[in-house]
Formats: C-alpha cells, sequence, structure tokens
C-alpha cells in the first residue's frame, strides 16, 4: 500500500498553502513533523480527499483518488479537535465504523471494540456518552473510533496534543507498536519534534507549505541538511548566532574557531547552537566564551533555562540541569564546545562541522 502526492499544490486566500509536494509514502507508520502553519493539516486534508488541491495528483495504491469523494475512500481521520456522536456511548462510538462493513459480524464487533479499548485505557468507560468523560477521554475515543476498522489510509493530526503529559507518553508507546508493520499508510502530524523522535519512524519535515526533508529524524537532528530542519527538529528552540568568515576562521560575538574548508573569507554564516550544549561553567579546554548578561531564569522542574543576552543585542538560551537561584542583571560567561555548534550558509544550507582544534581564540 501506498499514498503518493504527486505535485499538490493549493492557493487560499492569494496564498500557497502547499507549494508543488511530490511525496511518497510506504506503509506503516510515517510522522509529518513541522511547526504550526507550515501546512500538515492542509496536505492530510488534500490526502484524505476533504479539501481538492489546485494542481497536482493523489494516488493510493498506484490508482488516482484526487476527484474521488472521501466516502468512497478506505480512509480514517483523527482531528485534534476531537469529534464523536453524542448520542452514542464509547462503545457504539467507537461500534459504528465496523458496523458499516459488512464483513463483520456481532461477535466480532464487540472482540474488535474491547480489544482497542483495551490499547487506549477506555474499558470502564464503555458505557458512557461523550457528554460525561473529559477532554482526554474524548479524544482518546476519537483515536479508538478510527483504529477500529482497518483502512489503507489512516490520517492523525496531532491527535495527542490535547492530552496530559503522562497520558501522551504511554499512547505515544502504544500507537507506535500498533502503526508498526501496519499494511496501510499511517501519517501522523506532529508539531512536537520530540514525538517524532521517540516514534523513530520515517519523517517528513515540512516547511511552509514545501517538504524540506524527508528521512530517519534521529539523523536529521544528529546531521540536519538545513537550517530549516534543524531548526524544526529543535526543541527548546535552535539559538541562532551571526557570524563572518575571516582568514580561515569564523568569528561570532567577539570569539573565533576554524571554519569549514568550503568558505570564503568575507561570507556570512549562521550559527545554530542547541541550548542543551550551553554552559556557563567551564567544563574543559578550546570552548567558546561569549560575555553575557543574565535576563531572566526560568525554573521548569529539575532543569532551568536561562535567558542571556550577548552584548547587548543578541539572546541566547541555555539549558541547564538542576534549580539554581540567578539575579537578573548578572554578568556571565557562556560556554560552547564549537564541536556542537551548526554551521550554515546564508542560504540556510549547513555547512561541514568545524574542528575543535585551536577553538575559542578571542580577536
Amino acid at each position: 500500500m501506498t499514498l503518493i502526492l504527486d505535485g499538490v499544490r493549493v492557493r487560499q486566500r492569494g496564498e500557497t498553502w502547499l507549494d508543488d509536494i511530490h511525496l511518497e509514502l510506504p506503509h506503516g507508520l510515517t510522522t509529518l513533523v513541522g511547526p504550526m502553519n507550515s501546512g500538515k493539516t492542509t496536505l492530510m486534508r488534500v490526502a484524505a480527499g476533504l479539501q481538492p488541491p489546485d494542481s497536482g495528483r493523489v494516488l493510493v495504491n498506484g490508482n488516482d483518488v484526487t476527484s474521488i469523494s472521501v466516502r468512497k475512500r478506505s480512509i480514517a481521520f483523527v482531528y485534534q479537535q476531537f469529534i464523536n456522536y453524542p448520542s452514542l456511548t464509547v462503545y457504539e462510538n467507537i461500534a459504528s465504523p465496523l458496523r458499516l462493513d459488512r464483513s463483520y459480524r456481532k461477535d466480532g464487533i464487540d472482540r474488535r471494540v474491547r480489544e482497542v479499548a483495551a490499547v487506549m485505557g477506555l474499558g470502564d468507560l464503555l458505557g458512557r456518552r461523550p457528554a460525561e468523560l473529559s477532554g482526554g477521554q474524548q479524544q482518546r475515543t476519537a483515536i479508538a473510533r478510527a483504529l477500529a476498522r482497518p483502512v489503507d489510509v489512516l490520517l492523525l493530526d496531532e491527535p495527542l496534543a490535547n492530552l496530559d503529559f503522562k497520558l501522551r507518553e504511554q499512547l505515544r508507546e502504544d500507537l507506535r507498536r500498533m502503526f508498526t508493520g501496519s499494511p496501510g499508510v499511517v501519517l501522523y502530524s506532529t508539531a512536537d519534534p520530540n514525538e517524532a523522535l521517540t516514534f523513530a519512524a520515517p519523517a517528513v519535515v515540512l516547511g511552509e507549505g514545501r517538504v524540506r526533508h524527508v528521512g530517519d529524524p534521529a539523523t536529521m537532528y544528529a546531521e540536519p541538511p538545513t537550517l530549516a530542519v534543524a531548526a524544526t527538529l529543535s526543541d527548546p528552540p535552535l539559538n541562532l548566532l551571526p557570524g563572518t568568515v575571516r582568514d580561515g576562521r569564523i568569528e561570532v560575538m567577539g570569539t573565533s574557531f576554524p571554519a569549514p574548508a568550503a568558505t570564503a573569507s568575507g561570507q556570512g554564516v549562521v550559527l545554530g547552537i542547541r541550548p542543551h550544549q550551553v554552559t556557563i561553567t567551564r567544563t574543559g579546554p578550546g570552548l567558546l566564551e561569549l560575555p553575557a548578561e543574565i535576563r531572566l531564569a526560568e525554573v521548569t522542574g529539575g532543569a532551568t533555562f536561562l535567558h542571556l543576552l550577548l552584548a547587548g543585542r543578541r539572546h541566547l538560551v541555555a539549558h541547564l540541569p538542576g534549580t539554581r537561584p540567578f539575579t537578573p542583571g548578572q554578568a556571565a560567561t557562556a560556554y560552547v564546545d564549537p564541536r556542537h555548534v551548526f554551521v550554515f550558509d546564508e542560504a540556510g544550507g549547513r555547512l561541514p562541522v568545524a574542528p575543535a582544534a585551536g577553538a575559542g581564540r578571542h580577536g
């Protein structure tokens, strides 16, 4: 089973929402990851047949279904905002798609409903109606209904976004097991890069209505091909600092480190630094030293997000383990190992990682 979007374009109110999408999805799970307004929901609506493309085709298992009604497709769609039948119990909501399939007998329907309900933690709620459920329970009911009957294409548009953290963590693993090796195409949309990494399935990175990259999310995280991919897969957000290549070194905020061989003197670059790679204590030789002023310390559980101002004009966030008191206005020095710095050209393409030798020299 395959799902292909061939040259799909969508324009709304004079704006391009999807721009020449070429995408082939095999059976099993694929994650669609991108920030808000990147085009994820529009892409899924086109794939489902809920929104016609302005140009391009949608093919399921080689058959062009672009002009076929969604009701005639073997497809299920789960929205971020749950949709259930308010007059039906949880049991009947889950059973509803099975009752439309004549291949299911009464005992088979009952068995399947209880199997899916158990996975989604709904076993004790089968007799309740949606109005008697919490928001998380209603969302789980909507997911269970979509999972009840096997379909060619299953689309899930950020289905766990409204659930509490503990339940999200549990359901991610349950869903990953269910979808692995599925004979149908499963496309799971998320704005959370950690979710894409947790599923460990092939990922499509979407941004501004374009496919930025397709591949293994762990590989893309460790070796992002572009600035757009690096930023999409970074949570908390990637720190970005401008730099300039001079005499074989990259100068950044008063310090420098060896430049990649492909760079030319005078070339502008963008440096990407993940917050957990920033420290405020020297941990070894050859580190970049960035004088800073502490602006804000956010304590979240067992970690502290330290917001720093460099040279009075550039912001840098450090993700530090533990909770420690910091005083706004206090002077500090941010340290970064240049081996952990991503270097991008001005167009956003990634350059080779600069070697660490001789790094940290002040210019």
